[in-house]
């Protein structure tokens, strides 16, 4: 079936609850491993069905928000999975407690017994009504954006198609645009300061109810990190701040430079070339079309992917009213099907969506079929080396979507890579800030965030606009509303697509071997793993990050970009 017929109908939580607690109780008093391997195929199953029907609502809420009938559906999974969660929770609990963990373990690796143990560790029945609630504000902060409207000289524009106006070669549109959307922000913001504001009560709460100091470690546990720290963290973060921020302020001249600006505005930063942003050059169809052409050419496990996902209708690409913002990719277990979602926008944001989210579906596409639905994906931050990679790994067909701008688009794409590390950095600072200060006000809390973008070298001039000056730009950034501690992943995922990137340029399909590789191997390791099965060095080592840093830095200096 394609994805728009798939079946959904409200799953029956009494009759789910009940078969799982049988098979959980089975598992405990198996009396053998093939028994209890048994027993764990058929719960995957069950969960399968479960946890697909709340993918499919899911996905349908984010594609239309206003539809009413999706709308209460997303509700009814925001009111009853941490019900739901519990459950899985005891099934987990029954795998570590297991009297044959030796032989599971040979049949899955050691991998799924710490994800179970973190797993248990991260969750706890009394605060069911805490992540009912944390959810329900999560849900609150998704709508809000998705239905914000932004006018600019009559016309109504969202989030998600501003950035057009945002990177235009007008500087006056430019200013136009950026005033009219932090204005409409500006008429949020007390409500995103008091949802922002209750999300880390709530998971303060949640964290002490569960004997934790504060939700530091707790988050940490929620997005199954087996094998670092929030320590580690803290380290890598300072390499960023002593490696990366130089050399990105030296990319940050150079685009002044080439726009020969004599002060950066906060409406420049998105406006890279003097002749005009790369774009590509057709429209939505013709980009799916082109990029059909290039998964066929990269590889055939590409072009099987591919097709895969046009015949069932897996990607949902152009921005609408009432969508979601942003990107993501999912997938739905029962079916197989990988789902890719965004908001196509006429910038080069685009292909790098087609790129980036589909580096997650193939990923997921390539290791379905492993015998255990926690290794459909990995963590979120191996996740992100198979999307971020991805984009590199096209880089040889960019000529297809950009024609003359093919050079312009890949200089862009690379700085642009690099000059991210540190407001990803800042991210996860000010989160840790948050969390570890969870009593301080919403003010404290806004100027602790000037501070930290003061510290990676993210302002440019505010030109007076009051949102920016009040230390409220973190607020569009949805990760710290929806998953805290999730986006220093992307800069680690970063550094170590950047050394595929340096693999391709000599050695194209070596590079691309260890990648699919990488892929293949789906969630069965842990991160630190995982790159080692890849053959890449870890970035929590300070110099592995110098050193890739100096190489990208070394590569961009021999560009003339000036007359880009």
């Amino acid at each position: 079936m394609i994805f728009q017929d798939l079946p959904y109908s409200r799953p029956n939580l009494d009759k789910i609850t009940s078969t799982l607690n049988s098979l959980i109780q089975d598992f405990s008093n198996a009396d053998s491993a093939q028994s209890q391997i048994h027993l764990m195929n058929q719960i995957r199953d069950v969960r399968n069905e479960m946890e697909s029907s709340k993918t499919i609502v899911s996905i349908r809420h984010s594609i239309n928000t206003k539809d009413e009938f999706y709308d209460t559906e997303n509700k009814f999974f925001d009111e009853n999975s941490p019900a739901y969660s519990a459950i899985i929770n005891k099934y987990y609990q029954a795998v570590v407690n297991s009297e044959f963990k030796k032989e599971l373990s040979e049949e899955f690796g050691p991998h799924f017994f710490n994800l179970a143990k973190v797993t248990v560790e991260s969750f706890d029945d009394k605060t069911i009504n805490l992540l009912k609630e944390e959810n329900k504000l999560s849900s609150e902060y998704n709508v809000i954006i998705a239905q914000m409207k932004i006018e600019i000289d009559g016309k109504q524009y969202s989030l998600s198609n501003i950035s057009p106006l945002l990177s235009s070669s007008d500087r006056l549109l430019r200013k136009r645009s950026a005033e009219a959307l932090y204005h409409a922000l500006e008429a949020k913001q007390e409500s995103f300061d008091q949802l922002y504001h209750d999300l880390v009560q709530v998971r303060h709460k949640m964290a002490l109810e569960m004997g934790y100091d504060n939700y530091v470690d707790l988050g940490y546990k929620k997005l199954s990190r087996t094998d670092y720290s929030s320590k580690e963290v803290a380290e890598y973060r300072k390499a960023i701040h002593e490696y990366v921020v130089p050399v990105v302020n030296k990319l940050k001249d150079r685009q002044k430079s080439r726009l020969g600006l004599e002060d950066m505005k906060y409406y420049d930063a998105g406006f890279k070339f003097k002749s005009g942003n790369p774009t590509p050059k057709g429209d939505p169809k013709w980009i799916i079309k082109n990029g059909e052409k290039m998964y066929k050419e990269l590889s055939s496990e590409t072009d099987e992917f591919f097709q895969f996902m046009m015949e069932k209708g897996l990607m949902d690409l152009e921005a609408q009213d009432g969508k979601m913002a942003g990107g993501y990719c999912t997938f739905i277990g029962k079916y197989g099907y990988p789902f890719i979602f965004s908001n196509f926008n006429g910038t080069s944001h685009d292909i790098d969506v087609l790129t980036h989210e589909a580096g997650h579906a193939f990923q997921v596409f390539r290791s379905k079929e492993l015998p255990l639905a926690e290794y459909y994906f990995p963590t979120l931050e191996a996740c992100e080396i198979h999307s971020m990679s991805m984009e590199f790994f096209t880089y040889p067909w960019m000529k297809n979507f950009f024609k003359e701008d093919e050079e312009k688009y890949k200089f862009s794409h690379l700085s642009g890579s690099l000059s991210f590390l540190p407001y990803g950095a800042a991210i996860d600072e000010f989160q840790h800030f948050v969390y570890e200060n969870p009593t301080i006000s919403i003010e404290e809390r806004n100027k602790g965030w000037l501070i930290i973008e003061d510290k990676y070298g993210l302002t440019n001039d505010k030109d007076n606009n009051e949102y920016l000056l009040s230390g409220r730009f973190w607020q569009k950034q949805g990760h710290l509303f929806k998953v805290p501690f999730y986006y220093i992943d992307y800069t680690l995922a970063q550094v170590c697509a950047f050394q595929f990137w340096e693999k391709s340029q000599t050695n194209f399909d070596e590079a691309w071997s260890d990648y699919l590789n990488l892929c293949n191997h789906g969630g069965s390791l842990s991160f630190t793993d995982l790159i080692d099965v890849a053959k890449l060095k870890s970035p929590f080592v300070k110099e592995n990050l110098k050193g890739v840093i100096e190489m990208i830095d070394t590569y961009l200096g021999n560009i003339n970009d000036s007359d880009m």
